[in-house]
């Protein structure tokens, strides 16, 4: 009888494998068609559920374990907090209570991707259930095999994951399960005892042998063409989104920022999900990364791997030499809440992240100025820092003189081109640059084409090389149609073609105009801009010897936002001499007209005299009582802003108002003598005020203050809180 039972064990292990198995086919897709990047945690969570769910441990037991591994995910994903932590707990009650009221008000969407991952892995959890239900106690395989197969066909038309080989090994798997159980059902139905089955290789070797040549012959038997047209391009176009397949035939893409670049080509839909918001003087771009390999279809990163680890601020990365003048400048960057990008965007002269949380470190590849952000070696999406830039502002005359003698390294890299890209890319490149005599004028000339030669933007009818289409050839002279990555792509092989060193460049643009006057720490006033995925963008970089990489912009419809001016010594010089040369024939006046000029002076000024003669101690007078008034309300400043202040963010729980209580409480504090010292920290600074007053108070606030500004947190619930502990201080730093 043990025996037996050993046996009918291992039939239920190998079912039970194969659903899990098949469960794991399911999961699969996730990482193509949603924005989640850590899959391999929830197969395992996924595989540790389906054990404990095997072993058939009591409930008392399994839930405490699953519930475990569940908070354990969760909290190495989302949380920063020491584990169990009084902090820990509360967010977690913030997100529930967050989340629980958008599922009440029915705005699914807005769900945040904590919230998210919990309700998956209770949905992991729920199926490890299901799953044994169905293998192991009714043996209804067949369903759940049919309902896998039909999952990956309709994601693999409809979506970019191909289930090619998923596919195969969902039939292996369909027919290992099917068989075992099978058999194990016919030895229940003719009552064969599991304990007289001496010899299990004798039905186990034959059904292996058919699993492997049924496969064998599936996959090597000639297989028809597609019997249907795409429908994907019809219901795009019945949804409104046609324009999917353009001359190549290419699919409708979500725009946005990807990671792979070794195709480009085909439509793109439009996406205003909001990417991250940017406090910053001006307009500018932000860069992620650049690439220098282009292969006829698209871009990649052959250079070698040259990671720098960045645990403080100072990135190391500068595109430009010291010849550029710069201006000196900070910007602040949150990042929404559901993105994954995991990396960081810096417009042009980012010279150190000087506030950021600190468990984050920074990867920096040198060759390329990616900088992926990290928390435990992990790639984490760092949720907002404030960096200083050096702006850079290029020379019109310096760039023109700046000569062509480039480095070795420099031409190796980036005067790459594929051996069959075709002739007449540099036939045209020659042509357009021919009147020319110096790199800046050249690399302009080849920028200008693009918006004076017919050439159009679209997002809809975009091609998609073939395989015999070299990608920047079929844009040039047949389609001349498309969006930044046509024209910054064509552009950078022009220039290589007639041997100015380029690179492609990708990132976001500048985003839309939400605020100005926005002040932020350093008290100066700032802009505010939202940059969505529809600010996903490419451009060009060419390389000035003596300079370093200057950015240039070829796509239609779009501007450079880089400063360039001209050198005024030149033109100061140039106006001297002219303004010499008209002072040495002035036109002369009669005297009669002399006479008469002094005369009218005379009388305006003796009449002025006398009328303020009687007005003269009246402006004294009011001059004086505006002063005094003027000094009273100086010296009682804050005491009268104070109060007006009051009643004022009583009134508005929104973070602008928070951060404005912030700041004016600093310059209280200043006023007071509790002065904040050159390179400390505000949590530094909290603690000598809390040591000064005997509270604890300050740190409270600068607690609060830091995750608004950091994690993009509005604590309505804390707000009575916050606002009372803010009183108080006031009222201390005054008394």
């Amino acid at each position: 009888m043990r025996g037996e039972n050993r046996q009918q064990f291992y039939y239920q292990l190998i079912l039970y494998i194969c659903g899990f198995l098949l469960f794991w086919e399911w999961m699969r897709p996730l990482e193509k068609v949603t924005d989640t990047q850590n899959i391999t945690v929830f197969i395992i969570f996924a595989a540790f559920s389906f054990f404990i769910s095997f072993l058939q441990v009591s409930w008392w037991l399994s839930m405490p374990l699953k519930m475990l591994g569940l908070v354990f995910i969760l909290d190495g994903l989302f949380l920063y907090e020491r584990l169990f932590s009084k902090e820990w707990f509360l967010i977690i009650y913030q997100q529930f209570a967050y989340n629980i009221d958008l599922i009440l008000a029915q705005q699914w969407g807005e769900m945040t991707a904590f919230f998210r991952s919990f309700l998956f892995l209770v949905l992991l959890w729920l199926m490890s259930y299901l799953l044994y239900f169905w293998f192991v106690i009714a043996k209804r395989i067949f369903l759940f095999v049919l309902m896998t197969f039909f999952v990956i066909t309709i994601m693999d038309t409809f979506t970019e994951y191909n289930g090619q080989w998923a596919i195969v090994r969902t039939f292996i798997i369909a027919m290992i399960a099917l068989g075992v159980s099978s058999f194990s059902r016919e030895m229940e139905k003719e009552g064969i005892s599991f304990g007289g089955m001496k010899r299990i290789h004798r039905w186990i070797l034959p059904m292996a042998a058919i699993v492997l040549f049924s496969t064998a012959i599936g996959y090597a038997s000639p297989k028809p063409g597609p019997q249907w047209a795409d429908p994907v391009p019809y219901i795009e176009s019945a949804v409104g989104d046609s324009g999917g397949n353009g001359p190549g035939g290419g699919s409708i893409q979500k725009i946005g920022y990807g990671e792979n670049d070794s195709e480009l080509g085909g439509a793109f839909m439009r996406d205003d999900t909001p990417v991250f918001r940017v406090a910053a003087k001006k307009e500018s771009y932000w860069r992620v990364e650049s690439k220098n390999h282009y292969t006829g279809k698209g871009w990649e990163d052959t250079m070698e791997e040259d990671i720098r680890v960045a645990n403080g601020g100072d990135l190391g990365i500068r595109t430009f030499t010291d010849e550029v003048e710069t201006e000196e400048q900070y910007t602040l960057v949150n990042f929404n809440d559901d993105v994954q990008l995991n990396k960081l965007v810096y417009p042009y002269g980012a010279a150190e992240v000087v506030s950021y949380p600190e468990q984050f470190q920074f990867l920096v590849h040198q060759p390329t100025g990616e900088v992926e952000t990290q928390v435990n070696q992990k790639a984490r999406q760092i949720p907002g820092y404030r960096m200083h830039i050096d702006v850079p502002s290029y020379e019109y005359d310096q760039l023109r003189e700046a000569g062509d003698d480039d480095p070795r390294e420099i031409r190796d890299e980036y005067l790459q081109l594929p051996d069959d890209l075709p002739g007449r890319v540099g036939n045209l490149t020659e042509q357009i640059i021919k009147d020319e005599d110096n790199r800046y004028d050249r690399v302009k000339e080849v920028e200008n084409y693009f918006s004076t030669s017919g050439f159009e933007y679209n997002t809809e009818d975009v091609a998609v090389p073939g395989e015999s289409d070299d990608y920047v050839d079929q844009f040039l002279f047949e389609t001349q149609q498309g969006y930044c990555d046509n024209f910054s792509t064509s552009m950078v092989v022009m220039l290589r073609s007639v041997g100015i060193p380029a690179r492609w460049v990708k990132g976001f643009t500048g985003g839309e105009l939400e605020d100005t006057d926005i002040e932020l720490q350093d008290g100066d006033s700032y802009n505010l801009y939202q940059v969505t995925n529809n600010n996903a963008h490419s451009w060009v970089e060419v390389h000035f010897p003596g300079i370093g990489w200057v950015p240039f912009e070829p796509t239609k419809g779009f501007s450079n936002p880089t400063d360039f001016y001209v050198d005024t010594d030149d033109l100061d010089s140039s106006s001297e001499e002219d303004n010499s040369e008209e002072t040495d024939t002035p036109e002369t006046e009669s005297p009669n007209q002399k006479q008469e000029i002094e005369e009218d002076f005379d009388s305006d000024e003796s009449g002025g005299a006398s009328e303020e003669g009687g007005n003269f101690w009246n402006y004294i007078g009011l001059a004086v009582a505006l002063a005094g008034i003027a000094i009273v309300l100086y010296v009682t400043r804050f005491r009268w802003m104070s109060a007006f202040l009051k009643r004022r963010y009583k009134q508005s729980e929104d973070p602008a108002t928070y951060q404005n209580a912030y700041h004016y409480l600093l310059k209280v504090l200043d006023n007071k003598g509790l002065k904040r010292k050159p390179n400390q920290t505000l949590r530094e600074y909290a603690n000598d005020v809390d040591r000064h007053f005997q509270t604890n108070d300050m740190k409270v606030l600068t607690h609060h203050y830091e995750r608004m500004l950091y994690r993009n947190e509005q604590q309505s619930d804390q707000w009575r809180k916050v606002t009372e502990l803010w009183e108080n201080l006031i009222n201390k730093a005054l008394s």
